[in-house]
């Protein structure tokens, strides 16, 4: 969009500016001398913080209009203007910088009666519309996230769910068969697995872990593998098994019943969810209530009459 594209030069601009100034402010500077130390005064009061800005303090102007800490609140939630790893005091700056750069431009192009011209009263209108709509949905979505429907969801969904079998398990990959039953007959002799797995194994994701792969369900592992895992009991070493990957043997660990998912493992989830929900709820309640007309809409297929049966 034409709007947000001269947005975003500006800001880089701004940024791009401003950043020569940040290196000499980062860069080292000699140590001031320390002045003597003065002497309070008797009964003098101590020092007050200051009040911290309100969204009405004018931190700068430009031809006499006040740029307020509220505008540069605004242009600190635009996603082309994320600044991170930028301190406070340098953010706070280079958005003054950028608003005073964005009245400048906005006032000469007023004075050029760019907003006069239907196609921008078009987009004024547009981005208006938008703006309203989301800070609508916002509205609802904050009203829709509250500790009764989450909880509400959270234990329907932990009702719905299946008791899973889990396996912990050690494998070591090798090219061939014959190398696979060297390494079985290695450990059933008595050598520890993840010893013989870090020295051994082809698989670079758990071969310095001993070739540990953690917990994981049948279906997250190839058949072939997750059939040999899942038939075995906990200490057991597996003989050499096949898979695409090549020659596998397994030790399992542990094998358990999944443990369901706690409310605050699901809790983002949950709450993306409801807001979710309720916002397409809301849009689909207003577009019932609207009296809505599609000129360009295909017509509806004419539905045949009833037969009458005749006597």
């Amino acid at each position: 969009m034409p709007h947000t594209a001269l947005l975003r030069r500006v800001s880089a601009l701004a940024v791009l500016i401003a950043l020569p100034g940040l290196a000499l402010a980062q860069s080292p500077q000699p140590a001031p001398q320390k002045a003597p130390a003065a002497t309070p005064a008797a009964n003098t009061p101590a020092a007050v913080p200051a009040a911290p800005a309100g969204p009405d303090t004018t931190v700068a102007s430009v031809n006499g209009k006040p740029i307020t800490q509220g505008d540069l609140a605004i242009a600190a939630d635009d996603p082309a203007l994320s600044l991170p790893g930028v301190d406070e005091a340098q953010k706070q700056n280079l958005l003054v910088d950028y608003m005073v750069d964005l009245r400048v431009g906005a006032q000469a192009a007023e004075a050029a009666k760019i907003g006069d011209t239907p196609e921008f009263k078009r987009k004024l209108a547009y981005f208006r519309d938008k703006l309203l709509l989301d800070d609508y949905l916002e509205q609802e979505a904050k009203r829709a996230v509250t500790p009764e429907a989450e909880h509400a969801i959270y234990d329907q969904t932990v009702k719905l769910m299946k008791p899973e079998e889990e396996v912990h398990a050690r494998h070591i990959l090798v090219d061939n068969e014959a190398e696979a039953k060297k390494i079985a007959a290695r450990i059933k002799g008595g050598e520890d697995f993840a010893k013989v797995a870090a020295e051994t194994s082809k698989d670079p994701g758990s071969k310095a872990e001993g070739g540990d792969l953690g917990w994981f369900t049948k279906e997250r592992m190839v058949p072939d593998f997750a059939n040999a895992a899942f038939a075995m009991k906990a200490g057991q070493v597996s003989d050499p098994v096949k898979t695409q990957f090549g020659w596998h043997v397994i030790k399992v660990e542990e094998k358990r019943t999944k443990p369901q998912p706690t409310f605050d493992e699901l809790k983002e989830q949950i709450d993306q969810h409801l807001i979710r929900k309720a916002q397409q709820d809301l849009i689909l309640k207003l577009r019932a209530e609207a009296k809505i007309v599609r000129p360009d809409a295909p017509a509806e297929a004419a539905q045949p009459a009833p037969e009458t049966k005749k006597p």
